[in-house]
C-alpha cells in the first residue's frame, strides 16, 4: 500500500497484547524489514478483542492483526508472509529455491503445531493460568527441544544458510520457554541459535514474565 500523497508505503498498525509470542514474531518481522508500523495494546481481560471494531479487522477475535491502508489480515505466520511478500526480499526470508520454501513451510507448521502445543501451552499455564494439561505441554516441549538441538547440529539457522521467516516464527516461545517451567539448560545449540536471532539488526525482545517452576 502507498500513500498517494506522500509516496511511501502506508504504516501498518500492529493489534497485539505485548506478551503474546504470536503477536511478537510479527513484530520481529516488522523490525527486521524496517516497516514503519505502530502498536495498539488491547485490553484482552476487558474482552476489547472480541467488541465489533476488532471482530471487523479480525473476524475470530485473534491477536495479532494488522492493518495497512485497505488490507486487515489476522494470523501471525499469514501476517508474517504477507510483510514479506509485500514489503521484503521473498527469496531472502520465504526461500530461494523449491526446497527452501519447503523447509520455511515445514518449520512455519511446527510453530503452529508442537511449538504452540509445547512451550507455548506450558507458558500460558504458568504466565496466564490457562487450564491446560501441564505436564503434557513440558514434554512435549522437550520432545521437540531434543529434535531441533539435533538439527542444528553443524547449522546456524532452521532453514537456511541465513536466517528465515522460520527463524522469526520459532523464537519468541522458544526463548521464553522458562517462564512456562521448560528449561532450556540441557540444549546449548537452541541457546545459541536464540543469540544469533537476537543479535539481528534492529531486533527488539517480548517482555519477560518471571521464570516459574
Amino acid at each position: 500500500m502507498t500513500d498517494p500523497r506522500t509516496g511511501t508505503a502506508e504504516p501498518v498498525i500492529l493489534h497485539r497484547t505485548p506478551k503474546s509470542g504470536h503477536c511478537h514474531r510479527v513484530e520481529l518481522m516488522l523490525r527486521f524489514l524496517e516497516i514503519p508500523y505502530r502498536t495498539h495494546d488491547l485490553d484482552m481481560a476487558g474482552g476489547e478483542h472480541k467488541a465489533p471494531a476488532h471482530l471487523a479487522i479480525s473476524p475470530l477475535g485473534q491477536v495479532p492483526a494488522i492493518e495497512q491502508g485497505a488490507v486487515a489480515l489476522s494470523d501471525s505466520n499469514a501476517i508474517c508472509t504477507y510483510l514479506i511478500q509485500r514489503h521484503g526480499d521473498a527469496g531472502q526470508w520465504l526461500g530461494r529455491d523449491p526446497l527452501e520454501a519447503a523447509q520455511v513451510q515445514r518449520w512455519l507448521s511446527v510453530a503452529a503445531g508442537e511449538i504452540a502445543a509445547g512451550p507455548c501451552a506450558a507458558r500460558l499455564v504458568k504466565v496466564f493460568g490457562a487450564r491446560l494439561d501441564h505436564a503434557a505441554a513440558v514434554a512435549a516441549s522437550h520432545r521437540l527441544f531434543a529434535m531441533i538441538e539435533a538439527h542444528l547440529d553443524g547449522r546456524a539457522w532452521l532453514a537456511a544458510d541465513r536466517p528465515t521467516l522460520a527463524d522469526v516464527a520459532g523464537y519468541s516461545y522458544i526463548a521464553h520457554a522458562p517462564e512456562g517451567a521448560v528449561s532450556l539448560a540441557p540444549y546449548p545449540r537452541i541457546r545459541a541459535w536464540l543469540g544469533r536471532i537476537e543479535a539481528l539488526p534492529n531486533f527488539i525482545p517480548m517482555p519477560r514474565s518471571p521464570e516459574l517452576a
